[in-house]
């Protein structure tokens, strides 16, 4: 009969894999409710541009859906809901279940920072009637994609009598905006002649933002060769009440001004600054919010650092997590080493969409797609899998089977053909405590650049994942 499948149509729906898309997945019903998930999605990603605000808003989150401040020592029982604050630029928010904690946690841990223009300790100066903010660039960025877009002052400074402020120029309706000057066409011969690379130097890429003197109270410009400096000193002076030494015990960065945008005639994708990684984080904040009826303790890390290595007090190398789950096994008469063998834990980060304009530098067959699903990476590293995490296939399995049983569309992926380059994630940190861990995350385009591609629908899948996971 016409409808009967031949036997090769039956062995190939049988043996042979084929990555489908979310449109061949997803009803309607689904794709409305990922727009309206990705709605709350743009607007935490605006809110939370730096950890600091990333940490803000999710306490705010939080504290909405019952959690309570936590320290180390403190009391907890079954079916609480706590966060714990590090130093207001790395969040642990967990939820204690009911069965045994000797069972294990569920672990997913993302990363809330994000590459950007830090300001130096000593950034005010003055040229030829113009002032600039110095920066040194935090994490992997291209530095020619930095130049003449509209940037935004975001950050903390910490005053001498320790008060500390929070600064957000460029965000608001009406708000200046800030800029880093390039050359013209006409006379960048020279420039346009090195390599991409070498063309823009870190020291160049100072941050224009006044060129207007101090006026004295007759209307004349003030004497001195510092007169823009001290206008630009008078006005942040006037907003924040803070001096030219306050620089030094300030944390001051340059970011993309603006807010997240759709993408597309159809409007399925999401462009903004930021997607790596708190792309991965809402998902699995959220999750960990909308998963009460899990019987697993849960445990949601946002952590700082990871675009420079992880380390510090606010980074994933830090004991913070092993302490924590010191504390919480103590606490519910469990043992500490049992409880890490017996935790698993999603490393939530992204991975590179598959970008057909530069085809060359990924291997197609084992590549992120847009719009196929969340991205699960056994392995990350660069060459021979350096530095990195292995999952093992037990373990994969494991996660293969929550996903299948919850309609969750994911792909597998590695970060572009293998003598190409290669990027680490939090993953192997986590592992070394000997605890069962995986990557998985979004795909995204343009990667590290100030404006990042990813599609809404594959973020909806993540928050699928997530939810799975905890339950």
């Amino acid at each position: 009969m016409a409808d009967e499948k031949t036997k090769a149509e039956a062995l190939r729906e049988q043996l042979l894999y084929k990555k489908k898309s979310v449109f061949e997945t997803m009803s309607g019903t689904d794709v409305e409710r990922a727009g309206e998930y990705a709605d709350g999605y743009s607007e935490y990603l605006f809110r939370a541009k730096t950890e600091r605000e990333a940490v803000k808003i999710s306490v705010t989150m939080l504290e909405n859906a019952g959690y309570v401040p936590y320290t180390l020592g403190d009391a907890v029982i079954p079916g609480g809901k706590y966060y714990l604050n590090n130093r207001g630029k790395a969040l642990f928010a967990f939820r204690i279940g009911t069965e045994p904690i000797n069972s294990g946690v569920r672990i997913s841990a993302a990363h809330i920072d994000s590459p950007r223009l830090d300001l130096k300790q000593h950034p005010l100066f003055e040229e030829e009637g113009m002032g600039y903010l110095k920066t040194h660039y935090y994490g992997g960025i291209r530095k020619y994609h930095w130049p003449t877009i509209p940037l935004a002052l975001h950050g903390v400074v910490t005053k001498q009598d320790g008060e500390t402020v929070e600064v957000n120029i460029g965000e608001d309706a009406g708000d200046p905006v800030f800029v880093i000057t390039d050359l013209l066409p006409h006379l960048g011969k020279t420039q346009g002649a090195k390599p991409l690379d070498k063309a823009f130097a870190g020291e160049g890429l100072n941050l224009l933002i006044g060129a207007s003197p101090l006026l004295e109270e007759d209307g004349t410009p003030a004497d001195g060769s510092d007169s823009v400096k001290l206008n630009m000193m008078r006005i942040l002076n006037d907003k924040y009440g803070i001096v030219e030494s306050d620089f030094m015990t300030a944390e001051l960065c340059a970011v993309p001004a603006g807010r997240p945008v759709d993408i597309g005639l159809d409007r399925c994708m999401i462009g903004a600054y930021g997607h790596d990684d708190k792309v991965c984080a809402y998902p699995a904040l959220t999750a960990l919010i909308d998963s009460e009826d899990s019987a697993h303790t849960v445990i949601c890390v946002l952590a700082d650092k990871e675009e420079t290595g992880s380390d510090g007090t606010t980074g994933m190398q830090s004991a913070l997590l092993t302490d924590l789950i010191g504390e919480l096994s103590d606490a519910l008469g469990g043992n500490a080493a049992l409880v890490r063998s017996r935790s698993m834990c999603l490393s939530a980060d992204v991975n590179a969409a598959y970008d057909p304009l530069y085809s060359e530098v990924f291997e197609k067959r084992n590549a992120a797609m847009l719009n196929s699903g969340v991205v699960l990476s056994k392995y990350t590293g660069s060459g021979g899998k350096y530095s990195t995490n292995d999952a093992s296939a037990e373990y994969v399995g494991k996660i293969r089977d929550m996903f299948t049983r919850d309609n969750v569309l994911w792909q597998t992926a590695e970060l572009g053909k293998i003598d190409e380059g290669g990027g680490g994630t939090v993953a192997k940190y986590i592992a070394n405590e000997n605890i069962d861990t995986v990557d998985l995350g979004v795909p995204v385009l343009s990667m590290h650049a100030p404006f990042e591609v990813i599609s809404k629908l594959d973020l909806y899948e993540t928050y699928k994942a997530f939810l799975a996971f905890c339950k």
